[in-house]
């Protein structure tokens, strides 16, 4: 039987699927739809001093018509306070087995945040977030990233905050600092219960190369803008890592809720391999909408199921201890390239690429003899790119270009064993059209 079910710093959710703090979540009609659809939390938008907003607040970019990121301008909610604190309130009674944290942001007063967490508490919410990772428009205001940014700032707002409320709080970290780990540290000594990872990154997704206009454009003229989308899972994924690796984090037990450029169940899981509890999702369900829970629960569960796994917890983290210092990889791991010639429609990438920015090792050779069995067409008809195995130093660059899916796989041989495995000789025998031994290469481990 597989279980879903996960319990962050006290709160309950039937599964780790949380809507993150955005317009996905800005009102009661749109989170009662997510948790109809089957999202296990969400975390309202955030709430605080009523702001005006911009028009237009998005821009996208784009790869052959596909959404890798979004940018956006739109600050913290713009409808009544009281009106969200009434909804949430609804939401809650109406779903008491999902988790409602409301994310708040205040300027730097102390008054204000005490006074905005009493009535959030007072709405029934399981939890609160403190945003303090908004990098456009609110750190105008002294808020946002500018207290995300100063862990002297986070340290103080948190401790403000934590005095007046007994509901677990979430500081929600930036990824606009030199070292995370300080702004982490210090909201856990300012008394956070839990840490959510990554906000958006400032950035610019273009110009319009017509009007020079900067976009998004609002009237002519733009500002940096939050990024977010696919293009920042490799980002989130590492320093959701290097904050569930702290000492501090792995002693104290302290949950992290992770975010950004998760688009389906397979993202989620790693997260979810490299620490996190819950997972947050936003441009994904803004690009597809709520449905996309449908794959993320099916996915999920399977994986499990095929790995043997019964629960969330069996491997949380599991992943964690395979990152280690620089200093620590074993520098006689070797890999060559090797290039099945059944699967090479010959648009000879790999060879252009590692000419002219890797190390020269592919060559185009004629085939004609070795590949009669596999009639080439086209303007080099019997060419065919050939690795010089003694020359590749297994950078992997013609792997990732090739546009065949498993054309060209990575050898694994260890400098510290010099018996090459019978399979392994004859699989680049086959490759390279000469028989190959021992002598040739450093020793073949698996």
């Amino acid at each position: 039987m597989i279980e879903l079910s996960i319990e962050f710093a006290g709160i309950r959710s039937i599964n780790p699927f949380w809507l993150a703090s955005g317009p996905p979540t800005n009102s009661a009609a749109q989170v009662n739809a997510a948790f109809e659809a089957g999202f296990g939390g969400a975390v309202w938008k955030t709430i605080g001093t009523a702001v005006e907003n911009v028009s237009n607040r998005y821009s996208s970019y784009k790869k052959w018509d596909r959404i890798l990121g979004l940018n956006n301008l739109e600050l913290i909610s713009d409808r009544p306070l009281e009106l969200n604190l009434k909804e949430i309130q609804e939401v809650k009674k109406r779903w008491p087995d999902r988790a409602l944290i409301v994310s708040i942001m205040e300027e730097y007063d102390r008054g204000k945040w005490e006074e905005l967490v009493k009535k959030v508490e007072a709405s029934g919410a399981d939890g609160i977030e403190l945003n303090f990772g908004c990098p456009h428009g609110m750190p105008e205001r002294g808020t946002g990233s500018k207290i995300g940014q100063d862990p002297t700032l986070c340290r103080e707002v948190t401790s403000w905050v934590k005095r007046v409320t007994r509901l677990p709080l979430i500081v929600k970290l930036t990824p606009n600092v030199t070292d995370i780990t300080q702004t982490a540290q210090a909201a856990m000594e300012g008394g956070a219960s839990a840490l959510s990872l990554i906000n958006t990154i400032p950035s610019i997704t273009g110009v319009d190369l017509d009007t020079f206009e900067v976009l998004p454009s609002i009237g002519g003229k733009s500002s940096y803008s939050g990024y977010s989308g696919e293009a920042i899972k490799p980002i989130a994924l590492g320093l959701t890592a290097k904050v569930a690796s702290m000492q501090i984090v792995q002693e104290k037990k302290v949950p992290i809720s992770a975010m950004g450029g998760i688009s389906n169940w397979r993202d989620s899981v790693e997260f979810l391999l490299l620490g996190a509890i819950s997972v947050q999702l936003c441009s994904a369900v803004m690009l597809n909408g709520f449905r996309i829970i449908d794959d993320l629960l099916s996915g999920l569960k399977h994986w499990m199921q095929a790995k043997g796994f019964s629960s969330i917890a069996d491997f949380r983290g599991k992943s964690l201890s395979h990152i280690v210092p620089f200093r620590q990889l074993e520098p006689t791991f070797k890999l060559i390239a090797q290039i099945d010639p059944q699967k090479c429609i010959r648009c000879f990438l790999c060879y252009i690429v590692c000419r002219d920015a890797a190390h020269r090792c592919i060559d185009l050779t004629d085939g004609k003899e070795l590949y009669a069995a596999f009639p080439p067409s086209g303007k080099h008809e019997w060419m065919f790119p050939k690795v010089r195995i003694e020359d590749c130093v297994g950078c992997s660059l013609c792997q990732h270009v090739c546009p065949v899916d498993s054309c060209i796989e990575m050898i694994t041989i260890e400098a510290k064993n010099l018996a090459v495995r019978p399979d392994i000789q004859k699989k680049l025998s086959d490759a390279i059209g000469k028989k190959v031994t021992g002598e040739v290469l450093y020793g073949c481990s698996d």
